[in-house]
């Protein structure tokens, strides 16, 4: 490490700080992957009492150079950038924490069962709100009915959302709560009613068509709103996160966040997007890009919908699903609003990050991001992402490289969604799905996440998913389309460097590098040297947010 101890003692010296020594902290551990191509390995780092990084070296020279500075040593741990999850959503996994969960039900049976036991918890008359519920885990794949749910509530509202959030299931009660007709052959912009073949509405809602019931629960209370985030941050912090790009929020949420910030109670650092052509977006455009003081919040997205999700048939496709002739999906903004929407954004300076699952959905998020850049697209940094990139059609694969946008993927999604995707698409369509070797390989960038509460928010099982292909059973053998799979390094980049270049926070977080915060993460294991299976299995012993602790197993740490 003499060569790395010259290194960091030229760079301390550089920037003046070998003389404030004494207010530095040494964390030294085995082994720290920083992620930083000119110095990949280190045994420790030095951060400032506001959480900048001094130096990073090899254990003898750090502590040579800041012999007065407070020396925590981890042992054989091992240290990586804080991990960053390029696309969740903060607030949902919060309320989840205060609703009814659904999550992993194997039939209506037994959702139904625990929906009577979560209502002995509620007031007569509060609506019931649940989630998670996913009928491709129940023998009978069709969708359910508020007459699965009338017998047991009669007279109470229940609402429950879909486990991936693009449909929802209400009884009669809280169709009735909606305060308009169903019924007929008449559908909302961007949404379908799931109707018998007498023209009622069975009970199930997709994609926009979720807001003729939710316009009529009783509003949260700004409290409640706070304390869904607070709990969301936790839950992140406590699996390693240190970051999260909380795909879409409302005015209301970022003055949430903002209220959270100011009395530091931030634990993580949130990047938010604002929800759609709203009133986030128009604050954005009114008074600017937004960041908060103290670095832990920012926005400067709008997040756009182009279609809904594969599993509830609602992803643009070029074709008729495999297993639903005549179904083609649905776009939830028509090509026309979108492209509104996006020189709205690139006229305000805002980064433009559009949800596209189906490969029609992909197709003309790309048609408009190509019409809107022009020239732009291979000069600008404007880092346009695609959430999810989900399913490609091969001449469209290279178009994301070629434009310069960003593909925003989630691992766990194929290797929750692989028991039946093959079934929505066919095996031609299949191999241009959940595609992320094949867009590393074009030269696309990949910033990774999971799409939490769709997806669990622990970042290892993504890093899992990515390197394998496969369930927690390690099936299929060999992973599911193992052509796709990534590196533990290129996954660990993804959660780390990538993710932070895709929030224009590259020269902030996502790898270890002196000037930038110290924002890390220590386990255990080394995730790089373990058997790819392993992955899932790291242990988490400390998560680190501008050198504080913000979440610790019992027993470890400063």
């Amino acid at each position: 490490m003499r060569a790395a101890g010259r290194w960091v003692l030229a760079s301390a010296l550089a920037c003046g700080l070998a003389a404030s020594a004494q207010a530095a902290t040494v964390v030294t551990a085995a082994r720290v992957h920083t992620l930083d191509p000119a110095q990949p390995r280190a045994q420790g780092l030095v951060f400032d009492d506001d959480g900048k990084i001094l130096a990073v070296g090899g254990r003898a020279d750090l502590l040579h150079l800041y012999p007065k500075a407070k020396h925590v040593d981890l042992g054989a741990a091992t240290i990586v950038p804080g991990l960053i999850d390029a696309h969740a959503h903060v607030f949902e996994l919060g309320i989840n924490q205060l609703q009814a969960d659904l999550t992993g039900a194997r039939s209506k049976a037994e959702a139904v069962q625990r929906l009577r036991d979560y209502a002995r918890t509620l007031p007569d008359g509060q609506w019931l709100i649940g989630h998670g519920w996913d009928q491709n885990d129940w023998a009978d794949a069709r969708f359910p009915e508020a007459a699965d749910l009338d017998a047991a509530f009669p007279d109470r509202p229940v609402w429950l959302q879909r486990v991936d959030g693009h449909a929802g299931w209400a009884n009669s009660a809280a169709m009735r709560a909606a305060g308009r007709e169903l019924s007929g052959d008449w559908q909302p912009d961007g949404g379908r009613i799931v109707r018998g073949g007498d023209g009622r509405a069975t009970g199930v809602f997709i994609d926009d068509a979720m807001f003729l019931v939710e316009r009529a629960r009783p509003p949260l209370q700004a409290a409640a709103v706070e304390q869904a985030l607070s709990l969301g941050m936790q839950a992140a912090a406590r699996h390693g996160l240190t970051g999260v790009h909380d795909a879409g929020v409302d005015l209301n949420t970022l003055r949430a966040y903002q209220r959270l910030a100011d009395r530091k109670q931030l634990p993580l650092r949130i990047t938010a997007f604002a929800a759609g052509d709203g009133d986030a977006l128009e604050s954005l455009c009114r008074d600017g890009l937004y960041q908060h003081a103290s670095g832990r919040l920012k926005m400067r997205t709008v997040k756009l919908y182009a279609d809904g999700a594969l599993g509830s048939r609602g992803a643009a496709l070029l074709q008729d699903y495999s297993d639903d002739h005549g179904n083609r999906g649905l776009l939830r903004m028509s090509p026309e609003a979108m492209a509104k929407a996006i020189a709205k954004a690139k006229r305000c300076g805002v980064q433009v990050a559009t949800h596209a699952i189906g490969d029609r959905g992909n197709r003309e998020v790309l048609d408009l991001y190509a019409n809107a850049l022009g020239a732009d697209a291979a000069k600008s940094d404007h880092r346009w992402r695609i959430e999810h990139a989900q399913i490609l059609a091969p001449q469209d694969l290279p178009r994301l490289a070629a434009l310069h946008v960003i593909a925003s993927m989630q691992p766990t999604h194929a290797t929750s969604d692989m028991p039946w995707a093959e079934q929505r698409l066919g095996p031609r369509r299949i191999d241009g799905a959940y595609a992320w070797r094949q867009l590393r390989d074009s030269g696309a960038r990949l910033a990774l996440g999971s799409d939490f509460p769709v997806e669990s928010v622990d970042p290892r099982l993504g890093l899992f998913a990515a390197a394998t292909r496969t369930d927690a059973e390690d099936k299929p053998q060999g992973g599911w389309h193992p052509e796709e799979k990534l590196t533990a390094y290129e996954a660990l980049r993804g959660f780390t460097l990538d993710a932070a270049y895709a929030g224009f926070a590259e020269n902030e977080v996502g790898s270890l590098t002196v000037g930038k915060r110290a924002d890390f993460v220590v386990l255990a294991q080394d995730p790089l040297a373990v058997e790819p299976r392993a992955l899932r299995e790291l242990t988490v012993l400390g998560t680190y947010v501008d050198g504080a602790a913000v979440w610790q197993r019992s027993g470890e740490g400063r």
